[in-house]
């Protein structure tokens, strides 16, 4: 049975999306994730998105993402603004306003303009950060309200971490400078005892109060261009520190994210989603 993708990016950060209806049952939705997002014998990508009708009501459509690990993420901004572009593509959904019901509650999302069939510009609601050690999840010595330069040893080198849990757990490390060797002290920190359910790794260098850049390092992706998530961790660990303001516009490898932290605690990503190209698999 051939299954029918389609593949899109958000900023450089790729995901395969796919109807559930389409899936052959027999293939386990983790393996189906490992083979598809292989990059050498599969389509690649950075994660794949199984979306499908939602009759509990909650959304018009859940949405599960895989990363390339077979692991189940509880949420990736970039992956469901890429499910949404899918979900408009395909003429699935009437109106230009969707919501995704997804592992982290449901997300809306709201087509800012279509570029062209296949690339739109969105604006996506993250969710509300959650700070405390148990929240995050984090093995600090105490419990925390909010973890803040929390000293860790991993590589054998001292990081001084601030996490969030913002749909996933997230670690920042404010860097003057992105060391080389960041993708290595990003592995090792990723899978570091104090996360019980590892963590995204982001390391922050803060331009000034309206700008940062990231370097990023995805918990079962590895280094990836782009990640909604780790935008919105980063941009409201640098806020509640005194470093920017509450909307900061946020440079990655693959381009620069607008986010606005309201005041109601909603986080919102403003970006793109391109389509790559369809095909079967």
């Amino acid at each position: 049975m051939k299954i029918p993708f389609c593949k899109f990016h958000g900023f450089g950060n790729d995901y395969i999306v796919v109807e559930r209806r389409m899936l052959p049952q027999e293939v386990p939705q983790t393996d189906l994730g490992l083979e598809m997002c292989e990059r050498h014998t599969g389509v690649g990508g950075d994660g794949l998105a199984i979306i499908e009708p939602d009759e509990t009501g909650a959304g018009d459509f859940k949405c599960e993402i895989i990363n390339p690990d077979g692991s189940i993420a509880g949420f990736s901004g970039n992956g469901t603004r890429c499910a949404a572009a899918y979900i408009f593509y395909k003429k699935l959904w009437p109106v230009p306003r969707v919501n995704l019901n997804t592992r982290s509650g449901v997300k809306r999302i709201r087509m800012l303009e279509e570029i062209a069939p296949g690339h739109y510009r969105f604006e996506s609601e993250i969710g509300i950060p959650r700070f405390s050690s148990a929240e995050i999840p984090i093995l600090t010595d105490v419990p925390m309200d909010r973890v803040i330069d929390y000293r860790v040893v991993a590589y054998g080198k001292p990081f001084e971490i601030s996490a969030v849990n913002v749909g996933n757990p997230v670690a920042c490390v404010f860097v003057d400078e992105f060391a080389p060797a960041w993708r290595a002290y990003g592995r090792a920190l990723e899978t570091h005892p104090v996360f019980p359910e590892r963590a995204n790794i982001v390391f922050v260098k803060v331009h000034d109060p309206d700008n940062i850049e990231l370097r990023i390092w995805e918990r079962g992706a590895g280094e990836t261009a782009s990640s909604g998530t780790c935008v919105s961790a980063a941009a409201v660990i640098c806020s509640v520190t005194g470093k920017t303001g509450r909307n900061v516009m946020v440079e990655t490898e693959g381009g620069t994210t607008k986010f606005i932290w309201r005041d109601n605690g909603e986080m919102v990503i403003v970006g793109r989603a391109d389509l790559v190209f369809c095909g079967k698999y």
